[in-house]
């Protein structure tokens, strides 16, 4: 077990990552009507001068070790498809049905550890995953009817990517690939990815459109640098439900900035989801501490 004040600082530093991802989520949908691929652009620019810095400071290579090249290449795709259906989604639906479907990527990430790291789930984690799936399927709503079906989709899905992204994260580091290389790499391809949609589609954003942006970027490194720091103080199993506080901040900002009110079918996929991930922490907690 993780001593009482590192497990403090990193439930601290989780909550201020969830607080900072729905404070990116709110900037990027105030942004307007700047063209996807260029929203991707910007969130990733910023990080990709704070990851540089890092990689100076350490003196670290720029070209990728030769084991875990694929590793890094699968991470950037996957996180850089979901990054795109996560700002899709965001200017379509209400931040908080947006923030709880890209939170299905720890769901996701079991997944494809099934598969990729040969981590094999048992009937109760399957049983948890299947229980999260049906929650998300009230917050979709999945019929032709439904105006947002296609957002609702697309967030679904680029929960779906960064749960994939997790995945091989977990494979490069395990292969002694650094963290703040993790992030240079990927935001250097997001970066690369962007930028001939971005040129193709410009649209010249106002100086308010462009404060918003920069917002957005600067709540995406800070959410990035504390979640980073807060599972560096402690495991994910310890701390991971925390997490999902992002939701409630993503609900509050919603109501007060965009006066967002989610349906009952929304708040019924939020219990059920959120309900899964808490019975999911304490079961592998408890399994922890039986071996």
């Amino acid at each position: 077990m993780t001593e009482p004040k590192k497990l403090r600082n990193a439930v601290l530093f989780l909550i201020t990552s969830a607080f900072f991802f729905a404070l990116m989520n709110m900037f990027v949908r105030l942004s307007g009507d700047i063209p996807t691929f260029e929203k991707t652009f910007f969130r990733n620019f910023f990080a990709l001068f704070i990851a540089s810095g890092a990689m100076i400071k350490n003196r670290c290579p720029v070209v990728p070790p030769k084991g875990a090249r694929l590793d890094l290449i699968c991470r950037s795709v996957f996180g850089y498809a979901g990054v795109v259906c996560n700002f899709y989604a965001i200017d379509r639906l209400d931040l908080s049905d947006a923030s709880l479907l890209n939170k299905m990527s720890p769901f996701f990430a079991i997944v494809f550890s099934t598969f990729l790291l040969k981590e094999r789930a048992n009937k109760v984690q399957w049983g948890i995953i299947l229980m999260a799936f049906a929650g998300a399927l009230f917050v979709i709503k999945p019929t032709f009817a439904n105006a947002e079906l296609l957002p609702s989709i697309a967030g679904f899905l680029g929960g779906m990517g960064a749960g994939a992204a997790y995945t091989f994260v977990r494979r490069a580091t395990g292969k002694g690939v650094k963290s703040y290389y993790i992030v240079f790499f990927f935001s250097s391809f997001s970066t690369l990815a962007a930028l001939p949609f971005t040129i193709a589609q410009f649209v010249m954003p106002t100086w308010q459109q462009l404060l918003m942006l920069v917002g957005a970027g600067v709540s995406a490194a800070v959410a990035q640098f504390c979640i980073t720091t807060a599972y560096s103080y402690a495991p994910a199993k310890e701390v991971s439900i925390y997490d999902y506080s992002q939701i409630i901040f993503a609900a509050l900002l919603g109501f007060v900035v965009f006066g967002q009110v989610p349906d009952v079918f929304s708040f019924v996929g939020y219990i059920i989801i959120i309900a899964a991930a808490l019975i999911m922490f304490r079961y592998n907690n408890r399994a922890e501490h039986k071996t």
